[in-house]
């Protein structure tokens, strides 16, 4: 009998893994429910990621850890089932669960990768504290989850030094990519160089782009609520036209 020809799943760990270090950067359109992930997949995109401010929207609640855990796991859930395509998910920072209640909830709900930042309510978090959380996670998950440890600090006027000092104790901990989120384009082959490993750059459709942003050192892109902001900007702007 000849070989069969077994395909790789695409929807694993190990592949979305992968798309990190491929030499095409890899580019994630956030997704906010099961349509929009489709969209994006029926695009060509080989992987989804979900935003958590767009999420929670679609929800009822304001950004801010302000969704109830359940509520946020299930969506997640829903675009996981919706797609072929690898899912990663925001999850704020963890919504105060235990790391191994946080992991294996979210292997659960089919995620193979997570979003998880340093910062509550606007407050960055202590650097060992957010770091000692990542590692957690990443024991109970094994090579099951992808983690992005998202960088807060730009939000509150931080330096690209304490940036440096976050993204480095972070991937010890067993970040798989780091995203120091708004980081100013002059900082952010400093940050790639000194940092090491693949590195999140937040894109948006009015600007930056994503290939400037690979120029400067980034390996991954994402749009965070922007598009979900985009969509319902286009609404708002067509329902005068509809009377």
């Amino acid at each position: 009998m000849p070989p069969v020809n077994v395909q790789p799943d695409r929807r694993t760990a190990e592949a979305f893994r992968a798309l990190h270090h491929d030499l095409t950067p890899l580019i994630l359109p956030n997704a906010w429910d099961p349509v929009s992930a489709r969209i994006i997949a029926d695009a060509g995109y080989p992987a989804i990621a979900t935003s958590s401010g767009a999420v929670a929207r679609v929800l009822g609640y304001d950004d801010g850890q302000l969704t109830p855990p359940a509520e946020m796991f299930g969506a997640v859930a829903r675009i996981v089932r919706a797609v072929g395509v690898p899912v990663t998910a925001d999850m704020e920072a963890g919504y105060g669960l235990e790391p191994r209640e946080f992991a294996e909830r979210l292997l659960e709900a089919g995620a193979v990768g997570c979003n998880l930042e340093d910062s509550v309510a606007g407050k960055l978090v202590d650097v060992q504290q957010h770091a000692d959380y990542l590692c957690a996670v990443r024991a109970a998950a094994g090579a099951d989850l992808v983690v992005n440890a998202r960088i807060d600090n730009f939000f509150t006027g931080g330096t690209a030094e304490d940036a440096i000092a976050r993204g480095v104790a972070y991937r010890r901990a067993g970040a798989d990519c780091v995203y120091p989120i708004f980081a100013p384009a002059a900082d952010l082959r400093r940050l790639a160089d000194e940092i090491g490993g693949p590195i999140n750059a937040h894109a948006s459709p009015s600007g930056p782009k994503p290939a400037d942003l690979v120029a400067l050192g980034a390996t991954r892109i994402s749009y965070g609520t922007s598009l979900h902001t985009f969509a319902s900007d286009a609404l708002r702007d067509l329902l005068p036209e509809l009377g």
